[in-house]
């Protein structure tokens, strides 16, 4: 079993330089940071040796920006280097896509590895998400990613090892819906509990330990039994889901009291 650190690595290092440039955004573009965390590999679990980081943030603007004529640009991204990327999404934007229960920013906010965060703001993010989380909508978005994925990754003889879990864990993720679970976790460790057939995730966890002690690149021959667990997860029916109907008036009146709080 692997412990925390082993499936979520962040060194102090690279935590205090990615502070330093979230602090350097928030001075620059005189805006400010609300919440900031991991995205990529390393927050699902299955970081391999030269992972890079992901960093995602949601920021507020300050009041005149939302009094003009022209459309302000609502995204912040410093791609430093190979190893280093951050990108933000403003307020207004981020609950615009939570309204529409975004997979992507629902697992920013279920990140292990969290920057920096305001405790009042995030929390409120976090239960106007659970709010808004509709299950079909995130079945869907995650069920398109797997096909999209195994058409475009998993069709050789040899597979790069990532890629298997480019499939695995969105599929995983419409296995916790059907379940009846709520929200999807991010990390992966946490979607494989939907899984109990043993020989298989024996093999998961071989895999596991193969993508963790290599680099990005590696390449290994199929597993047909990962390929068998696949081809019938994306045939499954789909169940009947509950949608979610919610007052956009809630996220208008956040949005208000945090500009005015933090800005």
């Amino acid at each position: 079993m692997y412990t925390e650190e082993e499936r979520h690595p962040l060194s102090c290092a690279m935590r205090e330089r990615v502070l330093e440039e979230l602090a350097r955004i928030e001075r620059e573009r005189k805006v400010k940071v609300l919440y900031a965390c991991e995205s990529g590999s390393r927050a699902w679990g299955f970081a391999s040796t030269d992972s890079d980081y992901d960093v995602r943030f949601v920021y507020v603007e300050k009041p005149e920006w939302f009094i003009q004529v022209d459309t302000a640009r609502d995204v912040i991204e410093r791609p430093l280097d190979d190893e280093l990327d951050i990108s933000g999404w403003e307020l207004r934007k981020t609950l615009g896509l939570l309204r529409k229960s975004n997979p992507t920013l629902l697992e920013w906010l279920d990140s292990p590895l969290v920057y920096c965060s305001e405790p009042a703001a995030a929390a409120r993010l976090r239960a106007l998400a659970e709010a808004f989380y509709s299950p079909p909508a995130a079945r869907n978005h995650y069920l398109s990613m797997a096909r999209k994925n195994f058409r475009g990754y998993l069709q050789g003889d040899s597979v790069r090892f990532k890629k298997y879990f480019y499939v695995l864990r969105p599929l995983l993720a419409v296995r916790w819906i059907d379940q009846g679970r709520g929200r999807p976790p991010m990390t992966f460790a946490e979607l494989l509990t939907t899984v109990d057939d043993q020989p298989l995730l024996d093999e998961v966890e071989e895999l596991l330990a193969l993508k963790r002690s290599a680099d990005e690149s590696a390449y290994g021959p199929r597993r047909l039994a990962l390929h068998r667990f696949i081809a019938a997860e994306l045939e499954r029916p789909v169940p009947k889901l509950a949608r979610t109907h919610e007052d956009t008036a809630v996220l208008d009146a956040y949005l208000r009291e945090t500009v005015r709080h933090y800005a």
